[in-house]
């Protein structure tokens, strides 16, 4: 079984180069070819998304550690796309993973869809919107159980529902 876990060395300063340069090079064109229920053209979703968001959400950006206001988001909810408002992770599966993103171990079933991202000369799993293919973050294999699994996502890509 391939192995989703991808090491950061000094992830401080690692993070921060990776949220600047991300943007500078292309996403996957796997994910580009799939149909997706909700879609825009670019200059929509630029009106329609706050400049973060659709750095994040379109165009496959980082946000920098540690600056999302999820991160320490504690109450029961729904954590949903902030491209198409669908439902993508329950507060139940979050839990503080230390990276400096929101992290959960779990979504919501049929909410996302994986896709292989080798950008920056690194192998991670890129995870989707399933609704408008939407870049939320990556998962990785270093998970707290029942799942094992880290989905570290970016705080601008999603949007917190109090229940």
């Amino acid at each position: 079984m391939m192995s989703r876990r991808h090491t950061l060395l000094g992830l401080g300063a690692f993070s921060a180069v990776l949220a600047s340069a991300r943007g500078l090079f292309p996403s996957s064109a796997a994910h580009a070819a799939r149909s997706y229920e909700v879609t825009h053209t670019d200059a929509e979703w630029q009106k329609l998304l706050k400049p973060d968001a659709y750095r994040v959400l379109r165009k496959a950006g980082t946000e920098r550690p540690y600056t999302s206001p999820l991160n320490k988001e504690k109450r029961a909810g729904v954590y949903t796309c902030a491209g198409c408002a669908l439902p993508l992770f329950s507060s139940s599966t979050k839990f503080d993973s230390g990276t400096g993103w929101p992290s959960f171990w779990q979504p919501l079933e049929q909410a996302v869809v994986e896709e292989s991202d080798t950008t920056l000369f690194m192998k991670r799993i890129e995870v989707l919107c399933r609704r408008c293919g939407g870049h939320l973050g990556h998962v990785f294999d270093d998970g707290p159980k029942p799942t094992g699994l880290r989905y570290c996502m970016n705080g601008v890509s999603l949007d917190f529902k109090a229940a």
